[in-house]
């Protein structure tokens, strides 16, 4: 792990990205498994992971946060993405908290460790007083998830023209 850490939690590790992680990305989001659930919904091409890995690179300079590397700590492994991003759709520019794992790492308990540990993480940094998280309807597993870390469910929302459901947390 070359880069700071971020973000520990017993099992995971939050690092930021290098330049050289597009691929690892692009993997991370090559099936249509692993994007179902994610606007647009299909596989990531690397222009695409390349497009998103210096949108995060800009989200950290510009917000102090963004969609951190995760890895596992036991073995240094990379299991997928979590983080935190601004909405713009919503007008308000508020934060969203995201995280997509590796098929391989569904099941683990991860996402709820990571997805609770940054949740703490930002309220202690002072980041905002709250911040929202949204779901396609049909990831019963993420909507457990948020709801599990203390998340309560607000509304319906639109994202990038797919229907979702929007969870908030506050301070």
């Amino acid at each position: 792990m070359s880069n700071a850490i971020i973000l520990e939690t017993p099992r995971l590790v939050l690092t930021m990205w290098d330049k050289s992680d597009a691929e690892i990305i692009r993997q991370l989001h090559s099936t249509i498994e692993t994007t179902r659930y994610l606007s647009g919904g299909v596989p990531w091409t690397l222009e695409k992971a390349e497009e998103r890995l210096q949108s995060w690179f800009d989200e950290q300079a510009r917000d102090g946060t963004t969609k951190y590397k995760m890895l596992r700590r036991e073995d240094g492994r990379f299991i997928g993405r979590a983080g935190f991003s601004r909405f713009l759709e919503s007008g308000r520019g508020e934060f969203e908290l995201g995280y997509s794992l590796q098929k391989d790492a569904w099941g683990n308990g991860y996402a709820t460790e990571i997805a609770g540990a940054l949740a703490k993480w930002f309220f202690t940094r002072g980041i905002a007083d709250r911040f929202i998280a949204f779901t396609h309807p049909e990831n019963v597993a993420s909507q457990r998830v948020l709801q599990k870390i203390g998340m309560q469910y607000d509304a319906p929302i639109v994202v990038g023209g797919a229907k979702g459901l929007c969870f908030r947390m506050s301070r």
